[in-house]
C-alpha cells in the first residue's frame, strides 16, 4: 500500500493517506525535535512519494511546528491546496490568561487566527479538538465549529483524546441540529496501548469517525532501541526519554515479540508495530513521526509491509489488554445469551449452561 492509495477519512468526502506526517517532532524549542532543514526534508519525502495529509497543533514546539509547515508551503505555494493539513486548538500558549486555551468561543477563534497565521494559509482542512473541555458545554464548542467551517475558516471537525461517551455525545448533537459532524477520532493506539479497544475504537466506527491512532511505537518503545538487555544501562537515553519514561517490565514481553516477528521477516521491529497498528479494524490513517528523515524513511517502510496470520495472532495474544466493564461481558458472554450456539456473522456461539442445563421450556 504506498502513500498515493488513498482512504476516505471517517463518514467524510475527504480523502487522506493511510500514513499521515506527524509534526510534533519539527523544531528542537523543547530540546529533542528536528532541525527545520530536517523538517522539511521530511514533508519534500512524504509529498514526492504521494503523501497528502499532515497533522500538527498549536501547542507543538509552541506554535513553531505550525511555523515551519507554514513557511515550507509558502515556498512551494502550489502544493497547499493538494495537501491536507490538520492542527489542533485547546492548549494555552499565553500564561496567565484564562481564555487563551479551552473549547469556549472566544478562545476557538482566537487560537485559530493564530493558527491560520502561523500556517500562512487562509483555511485548516481539518481543525481538532485536542482535550475535553469539561468547563465548556459541547454545544458552546461545536457550534464555534460549525461557524468556522460556514466561514471557510475550517473545512472539517475532529476529536482528539475526548471519552467515548462525551464524543457520541457531541456526534449526537451536531447531527440533531445539523452542525458539522466529527470526521475523525486521534487517539494513542499500539501493541504497547490497546485499552483504546474496549469503548473508544467501537464509539467511532459506530458514529462514523475514521480512527487515527498516534505514537503508534509507544514513544519509540517499539522502534527496535529497547531490549530487557538495555534495560536502565542508559544506552537509549535521550532527553525525550526523561519526558516520557522508559517501558515498564510487562512491555519488554510484548517488545520481545515485535523484535521476533522482525527477525522473521527480516524488516526492523518499528516496521512491524506501523503495520501491525495499520491492520487494525477502524484505523484510518495513522499519525507517524520521527525526529530524523532516516528514522522517517524507515517508518514509511511498514506500507509494504503485510503481517501474516501467524504473526498477528502472536503479537494479539502477547498484547492482549485488560479493558473496563463491561467488555469482556460484551464480548465473551453476550453471544452465548443471544445465539445459544448458532454461528452469525461468521463468529460460533456457545449454548449457555443454564439453558443446557434442562430441556423444559415455558
Amino acid at each position: 500500500m504506498p502513500l498515493d492509495s488513498y482512504v476516505t477519512l471517517g463518514r467524510s468526502g475527504l480523502r487522506v493517506s493511510p500514513f499521515c506526517l506527524g509534526a510534533m517532532t519539527f523544531g528542537e524549542d523543547h530540546g529533542w525535535g528536528a532541525t527545520e532543514a530536517e523538517s522539511a526534508a521530511m514533508m519534500t519525502e512524504y509529498l514526492d512519494r504521494g503523501g497528502n495529509f499532515i497533522d500538527t497543533a498549536n501547542m507543538y514546539t509552541n506554535g513553531h511546528s505550525e511555523k515551519i509547515i507554514g513557511d515550507f508551503f509558502a515556498k512551494k505555494s502550489t502544493r497547499r491546496d493538494r495537501t491536507v493539513i490538520g492542527t489542533k486548538f485547546f492548549c494555552n500558549l499565553h500564561e496567565g490568561d484564562p481564555n487563551g486555551g479551552g473549547a469556549g468561543r472566544k478562545a476557538i477563534v482566537d487560537q485559530c487566527e493564530d493558527s491560520l497565521r502561523r500556517l500562512q494559509t487562509d483555511y485548516i482542512d481539518i481543525y481538532w479538538l485536542h482535550n475535553w473541555d469539561r468547563t465548556v458545554p459541547v454545544e458552546e464548542t461545536l457550534r464555534c465549529l460549525d461557524d468556522l467551517v460556514t466561514a471557510g475558516k475550517i473545512r472539517y471537525i475532529g476529536f482528539s483524546d475526548i471519552p467515548a461517551w462525551k464524543a457520541a455525545e457531541a456526534q449526537t448533537i451536531a447531527h440533531f441540529r445539523g452542525w458539522s459532524p466529527v470526521v475523525a477520532m486521534q487517539l494513542e493506539y499500539s501493541l504497547l496501548e490497546r485499552t483504546a479497544e474496549g469503548e473508544l475504537i467501537p464509539m467511532a466506527r459506530e458514529c462514523g469517525m475514521g480512527v487515527m491512532p498516534w505514537s503508534p511505537l509507544k514513544s519509540g518503545f517499539l522502534s527496535g532501541k529497547y531490549s530487557r538487555e538495555n534495560a536502565g544501562s542508559g544506552s537509549v537515553d535521550t532527553r525525550r526519554t526523561g519526558l516520557v519514561g522508559g517501558p515498564r517490565e510487562a512491555d519488554y514481553d510484548v517488545i520481545e515479540a515485535v523484535n521476533a516477528v522482525a527477525g522473521d521477516l527480516g524488516v526492523p521491529p518499528a516496521t512491524v508495530a506501523l503495520a501491525w497498528v495499520r491492520g487494525r479494524p477502524g484505523v484510518a490513517s495513522t499519525i507517524i513521526g520521527a525526529r530524523r528523515l532516516h528514522q522517517f524513511r524507515e517508518n514509511l517502510a511498514a506500507l509494504d509491509v503485510t503481517l501474516g496470520q501467524e504473526h498477528v495472532d502472536a503479537l494479539d495474544e502477547v498484547s492482549k489488554p485488560a479493558l473496563d466493564f463491561p467488555a469482556d461481558i460484551n464480548r465473551n458472554l453476550a453471544p452465548m445469551l443471544a445465539f445459544a450456539g448458532a454461528t452469525v456473522d461468521g463468529v460460533p456461539s456457545e449454548v449457555s449452561p443454564m439453558l443446557a442445563s434442562s430441556p423444559v421450556r415455558y
